[in-house]
């Protein structure tokens, strides 16, 4: 009798998994275009890794070259270039992450305050468009307004008989002109997250905190603070999983001689190893490197924060 009742629920999963499948079949079908752009495009050229365990020439090919261990990495580990791309890497990352992750959270509890209709919009607007301005076209202008001789900031301050000196050569201003000129580029377009996440929360809480005599502040301290931490975690967590990939376009178009000491980082110096130098392998080694130690930082700290605070990515 009991292996009776056994098989019969057991077919009942079986029937119930069928018909979800089925039910779920055209959603699958929809997914089908991007998993198959994400095998083709992202996972098949993975292949190309192994170059990195390689004296790769390109006559000979992936599977032709020599096969040499963990060569590239010794050499890239004993380089003089190693401390320094590290340590300038950590430093404009780090920076950027204590600076800039807060401010949209700021932003965002603000504007999220505003009951004006239009301004509200307008002042999204404004925020948001310099996150469309292309990277090139931002460090045109960095370049225009800090330049010493023709800067608009030079010109301003000679009026005044102030020198400017030229500050995209000083070697202790590179990261902040980096960092800050990211945020502002990113500020506006990075609340929106918080945003959503502010509407989406239950008007009634409010409306008791209300009745209970909190003030504006007060509300935003116990109720949209508190309700935003679980988001702010998550995309602190992915942001922290990047910590050595610090965008190369600015870094890239912003150095010159004089600040290349603190410029150069990780993917600068990849991309003048790989497609400057022809030393492919040892650009793939070192890029393989920076990807497992910004894969083991995100598992270490989404660890941390789940302990912590019960909030993490997986």
């Amino acid at each position: 009798m009991e292996q009776r009742v056994e098989k019969s629920t057991e077919e009942r999963i079986k029937i119930n998994k069928r018909s979800k499948l089925v039910k779920s079949f055209p959603l699958y079908l929809l997914l089908l275009p991007s998993l198959l752009i994400l095998a083709l495009f992202v996972y098949k050229p993975m292949y190309g890794l192994i170059i990195a365990f390689k004296d790769y020439s390109p006559a000979l090919g992936v599977f032709g070259s020599p096969w040499v261990g963990f060569k590239h990495f010794d050499q890239f580990f004993h380089s003089y270039q190693f401390i320094r791309t590290l340590k300038n890497t950590l430093m404009i990352s780090l920076y950027s992450i204590f600076a800039g992750f807060p401010l949209p959270v700021i932003l965002a509890l603000l504007t999220h305050q505003i009951r004006t209709g239009k301004f509200k919009k307008t002042f999204q607007v404004i925020t948001y468009l310099p996150h469309f301005i292309s990277t090139m076209i931002i460090c045109g202008m960095l370049i225009m307004f800090l330049s010493p001789r023709t800067g608009l900031i030079a010109i301003v301050f000679k009026q005044v008989g102030i020198e400017v000196p030229n500050i995209l050569a000083m070697p202790n201003m590179f990261s902040s002109v980096v960092v800050w000129s990211d945020i502002w580029q990113h500020l506006g377009w990075d609340s929106i997250i918080y945003l959503a996440a502010l509407a989406g929360i239950d008007p009634t809480l409010y409306e008791a905190a209300t009745m209970d005599g909190a003030s504006k502040f007060k509300r935003m301290l116990y109720i949209d603070l508190p309700l935003l931490m679980p988001t702010a975690i998550t995309l602190l967590i992915l942001r922290t999983g990047g910590v050595l990939s610090v965008g190369f376009e600015k870094v890239f178009l912003l150095q010159n001689q004089m600040n290349l000491q603190v410029s150069e980082i990780i993917s600068t110096y990849v991309y003048k190893m790989g497609m400057l130098n022809s030393q492919y392998s040892l650009s793939t080694a070192v890029g393989l490197f920076n990807s497992v130690v910004n894969f083991i930082i995100l598992i270490l700290v989404n660890k941390i924060a789940k302990r912590m605070t019960n909030t993490g990515l997986f």
